[in-house]
């Protein structure tokens, strides 16, 4: 099977539930977060971007040495979680993230998806 290449995202496309998504962003913040309870793994809540706009990260155990302010980092096979009724980006056990050469974009730093409040609305048929 011929290995198709996706086309990138821009984060100001993301959109609740998102799939399968490739990225490339920079790290604009970086923030160790302590979990309690009964995963011991380390984790990070970071602000990245693109030209479009920002969203949260949440990194996760080797992820949190790959995130750090400044760096330019290519999301493979991300998704849309949904935390409090906020987007954010996480990139799973089958998706991969790595360090590339910086980026020449600048952060649109003027609009931050995870900001956004979504409501779950139940129709009933």
């Amino acid at each position: 099977m011929a290995d198709q290449k996706q086309q990138p995202t821009k984060v100001n496309q993301l959109r609740p539930s998102d799939t399968g998504l490739n990225l490339t962003v920079k790290v604009v913040d970086a923030k160790s977060v302590v979990q309690r309870g009964r995963t011991q793994g380390r984790f990070a809540e970071c602000l990245v971007g693109d030209e479009t706009g920002m969203i949260i990260f949440s990194a996760r155990n080797d992820q949190v040495d790959l995130a750090k302010e400044g760096n330019t980092l290519q999301l493979t096979n991300a998704k849309v979680d949904m935390f409090k009724g906020s987007m954010r980006l996480a990139v799973d056990r089958s998706g991969h993230v790595e360090v590339v050469d910086p980026a020449t974009f600048s952060v649109d730093e003027s609009s931050n998806l995870s900001l956004i409040e979504f409501e779950r609305i139940h129709c009933v048929v």
